[in-house]
């Protein structure tokens, strides 16, 4: 039988055979659990127990020990299964075995708690009753309450949002927030935030927040951090309490990463450290790598009862060090953006959003750009603006004569900038955590490729939370990263020290609309601020959502919800279908909103008449057979007024520009039920770099809404009292604008005045109320008054017809595309809001890069220093080239690399498919030696479609082991 001294020792071993279990006399063995007296008795101590020993108290015969080890495990096994039963049923589930098995991904739910509110959220703050805090860029305090699920503003900070120049987007504003860990009690919150006035500076401060309201008057100013303002970019501005209660907050190095204009030699997106007078803002050495500059750093203080600070044991200098700042715990940080601390630990970690070089320069500029996810496990450098990733060293270059010194030192880093007033000799540098650049990353392939901007959300303590909301026991101490621009979660597990082991996805299914926060609640839940899909905007899927776990049945899962139309004239007849499935298969019901009007359908599918003019909110919820339900996204439709449809034709090719050689555009507009009024037009075009789409046609965005805008404002009855620029029964709006040029909440107070009406501000006449309103509406008609005041400054349209020369210039400066977009707001009608339709027309210039060719067969991709190659096959091979028309072009330039063997080949390009049609071909022959070779292949335009795929055909006609390799190819048009 067990033996009572072999399982836990004297004062336990009852609570296994004797209290635990009830005998058998004979065999000794366990016969049943008596459910009694286990309280308190850790199960995995006893299971462990029972995992390592012998149940019948001894050794099998050596001959015999495989077979009944077997045997036993299997019995081991049941056992441990009954007392993972007892410890359940006598500790209510409190107490429950760990279970460790991965979850189901379709456990987790994306609960949307708000949407379509906010304007630019920065950070949130989940408070102890699940209250949300949220702040947004341009000022304003959001209170998310968990009680009455609404959404509103609690407070507003006059803050620096918005550049005083031209051309420039700044990022400050109110940038972060954190509750104070005794909230409950003292109701303190911190927020870091650029307030507005001549002084540049960004602050951390401490306010109190009781009942559903910021007191701006308790401000306690904390610490203050010099900025220089008016440039772009990197503010950081994230704040997070951290083990012994101690505060940290991240600052940006405040630099600009683009190439400073009209000059010779830039920084192309390497480690910007250019110090000559007057060029400042590109040097990072100034800020991030100066060890007397609060800027690029992450600071750690202990905040006093009276709101002042104190400089804790273990920050990177000592307090008194001659040309450093104490509260420095991380130096070394480019821009910071989101941090947290796991309190058990003590470790800090960090998203480091990173600089923007898609190749490598070796032995010139340095390394290619890399995002980061960092660990401090103590106070350290972390080596921007001189390294990135894992220690890769920038060149320290001369910005006036493009001469480049030796790369910069890890162990020993020196910053020489004459920019810098702290010491010379900086802390060794320290290697990223995680790195991963644009491509794929080689050392972190489950990151993936493209966009990036890397975010760090909390170390998750299972025992820290409710077991009723917590997530499983797998996720116990596993540390959560996510990607602003990826759109993904991953829960990386590390060893007890902390290091890396692997990282995996977390509910990889899951749509995120641009993750800007990640927080985990008291209740163990995440809770994640989506910023949304656009640049600087009121988004209108920016919102809160939660990630609740789901033990037992799981409701419906809505993957999409869609209209075939989602405006047009009366009557309209809308069609709208919905994708749910259920976990558990169940037959499932639809249950439809129209504006409030419900509708049921067994069918994931509506067919519904809408009668009468104005904009409805379209969704629907569906339900499984045990009433569990799933809510959609709203889409919103408007009958009354059909969405204008626009195009854009051009002559000649569709695919390229070329330089000095003119193209002629022409923008079409078609409104059904409205005559067309091209002052309502609006058509920009831009040159863009690489493939950076976030600053295209700013102006163009900007200048369109504020057309909706004022639109919205006509088909109100806002014309009857207000004209332009003339005093009527109200203000001009020109006057309007004037007046709140400056206001930080301008935009916030006009657009509730408009819904909410009121009297006073100009005279006694009241304004009318519009109650039905939207807020985003009402923002829209704020946002064209404001525009008033910078008529001078707007950009104008081009016209409808018209003529675009690209120069020389535009391909030197590597800027690849040509964007042309059309937007189209009609006037609406009377109870029915104007709708807008666009359309963008992309060219691209004519040369392609090797690294840009797919499906590749028989030819091998090779990467030399930051160069892409494409090395030819030894027999046959071909790739895809791209999709293009060949109108107008009378030849493809091949630029390769010869090899130290002479061959000869011959290329034949062909339409749709590798066997396809033959547009071109041409024998080259290549020499020996490395060497620069060119070759011109003539080409033909194809009977059939304009547009279709190439593909490159190799064949090697004159025997060669060393091949060439391709670096280019250039369209040369007629």
């Amino acid at each position: 039988m067990i033996k009572k001294n072999t399982i836990l020792g004297a004062g336990v071993a009852a609570a296994v055979c004797f209290t635990l279990y009830s005998c058998d006399k004979l065999t000794g063995k366990p016969i049943g659990l008596a459910f009694n007296d286990i309280k308190g008795v850790s199960f995995t101590a006893v299971s462990n127990v029972l995992a390592s020993i012998n149940p019948w108290g001894e050794q099998p015969e050596k001959s015999k020990q495989t077979e009944k080890l077997t045997a036993e495990q299997r019995y081991l096994k049941h056992i441990n299964g009954d007392i993972q039963h007892a410890f359940a049923t006598a500790n209510n589930g409190t107490n429950a075995a760990a279970d460790t098995s991965k979850p189901e991904e379709n456990r987790f739910v994306k609960t949307t708690l708000t949407q379509g509110g906010f304007y630019e959220p920065t950070e949130l703050a989940v408070l102890p009753n699940l209250d949300v805090l949220i702040t947004q860029r341009r000022g304003e305090l959001m209170l998310y309450n968990n009680t009455t699920k609404t959404l509103t503003q609690v407070g507003t900070l006059n803050v620096y949002h918005k550049a005083n120049v031209p051309d420039v987007n700044s990022e400050e504003g109110l940038l972060g927030i954190t509750a104070d860990p005794n909230f409950a009690t003292n109701h303190y919150i911190y927020m870091y935030y650029s307030p507005a006035g001549d002084k540049p500076i960004d602050r951390l401060s401490r306010f109190e927040f009781k009942n559903g309201a910021l007191d701006n008057a308790s401000e306690k100013v904390i610490l203050e951090v010099g900025t220089q303002r008016d440039i772009c970019c990197h503010t950081g501005g994230s704040i997070a309490f951290g083990k012994d209660n101690l505060l940290f907050v991240s600052a940006g190095d405040n630099s600009t990463p683009f190439d400073e204009p009209n000059q010779k030699y830039p920084s192309h997106s390497f480690g910007p450290m250019d110090d000559r007078p007057g060029h400042q803002q590109y040097d990072a050495r100034r800020s991030a790598g100066n060890t007397n500059d609060l800027r690029g750093k992450i600071l750690r203080i202990k905040i006093n009862a009276d709101g002042t600070y104190s400089i804790p044991e273990g920050n990177l200098f000592p307090q008194g060090t001659p040309k450093t700042r104490p509260e420095i715990y991380v130096m070394g940080n480019r821009n910071p953006y989101r941090i947290s601390v796991d309190k058990k630990t003590g470790f800090l970690y960090w998203g480091e959003v990173g600089p923007d070089a898609n190749v490598d320069s070796i032995g010139t500029r340095g390394p290619r750009g890399y995002d980061e996810v960092n660990q401090a496990r103590k106070a350290g450098n972390f080596g921007w603006p001189f390294f990135v990733g894992n220690n890769y060293a920038y060149n320290i270059h001369n910005y006036d004569t493009n001469e480049n010194a030796a790369p910069a030192d890890p162990a020993k880093p020196l910053n020489n900038s004459r920019n810098n007033t702290g010491l010379v000799d900086l802390p060794p540098a320290q290697a990223a955590y995680i790195w991963y650049p644009y491509a794929e990353s080689p050392d972190f392939p489950e990151v993936g490729s493209g966009g990036r901007t890397a975010m760090t959300g909390p170390v998750y303590h299972t025992a820290d939370f409710p077991v009723k909301t917590r997530y499983p026991e797998y996720y116990n101490n596993k540390f959560f990263i996510y990607e602003f621009i990826r759109g993904w979660i991953k829960a990386v597990t590390q060893k007890p020290n902390g290091d890396f082991v692997k990282m995996e996805p977390f509910i990889p299914k899951t749509k995120f609309n641009s993750m800007i926060d990640l927080e985990v609640g008291p209740d163990g839940r995440f809770y994640i601020l989506e910023y949304g899909s656009g640049w600087f905007n009121k988004n209108p899927d920016a919102g809160l959502v939660r990630i609740d776990y789901l033990a037992g049945n799981r409701p419906p899962v809505i993957s999409d919800i869609q209209v075939d139309k989602a405006s047009a004239n009366l009557p309209f007849l809308l069609h709208a279908k919905v994708k749910a499935t259920d976990p558990e298969k169940d037959k499932l019901t639809y249950v439809w909103n129209i504006g409030g009007v419900k509708k049921t359908t067994l069918v994931p599918e509506l067919r519904y008449p809408i009668t009468s003019a104005g904009e409805k909110e379209l969704s629907v919820e569906v339900f499984d057979k045990a009433k569990a339900s799933a809510e959609s996204n709203t889409i919103s439709v408007v009958a009354g007024n059909e969405q204008p449809q626009v195009n854009i034709s051009i002559l000649g090719n569709q695919t390229f520009y070329f330089p000095n050689s003119p193209f002629t555009y022409q923008v079409k507009v078609t409104d059904k039920g409205q005559p067309v009024d091209l002052t309502n037009l609006y058509v920009a075009g831009s040159f863009i770099k690489g493939q950076d789409m976030a600053g295209a046609n700013l102006g163009h965005q900007q200048v369109s809404e504020a057309m909706m805008g004022k639109n919205l404002m006509l088909s109100l009855d806002c014309k009857a009292c207000h004209k332009v620029d003339e005093t009527s029964i109200g203000p001009a709006f020109t006057k309007v604008a004037e007046k709140y040029k400056d206001n930080g909440d301008a935009d916030n107070y006009l657009s509730k005045k408009i819904i909410a009406g009121g009297s006073g501000v100009w005279g006694e006449v009241s304004m009318p109320a519009h109650p039905s309103l939207k807020e985003a509406d009402a923002k829209q008609i704020v946002h064209w008054i404001r525009s008033l005041s910078n008529e001078a400054n707007k950009q104008k349209s081009m016209p409808a017809k018209g003529t675009v020369t690209p120069t020389d210039g535009d391909i030197k400066e590597q800027k690849t595309v040509y964007s042309l977009n059309a937007t189209y707001t009609d006037a609406g009608s009377a109870g029915v809001k104007p709708l807008s339709g666009s359309k963008t027309l992309i060219l691209r210039n004519s040369n392609i890069e090797a690294g840009e060719a797919k499906n590749l067969t028989g030819v091998t991709a090779k990467d030399s220093a930051g160069t892409k190659y494409l090395v030819l096959p030894v027999t046959t091979g071909n790739f895809k080239l791209g999709t293009f028309d060949l109108t107008g072009i009378k030849a493809v330039e091949l630029n390769a690399i010869t090899a130290t063997e002479a061959t000869t080949y011959v290329v034949e390009l062909h339409a749709d498919k590798p066997t396809g049609l033959i547009a071109g071909s041409a024998t080259l022959n290549f020499k020996a030696g490395q060497q620069a070779a060119a070759f011109s292949i003539p080409v033909k335009l194809l009977p059939g479609a304009k547009t279709r795929g190439y593909f490159v055909v190799l064949k090697q006609t004159t025997k060669a082991q060393a091949t060439p390799a391709i670096k280019s190819f250039k369209f040369t048009s007629l």
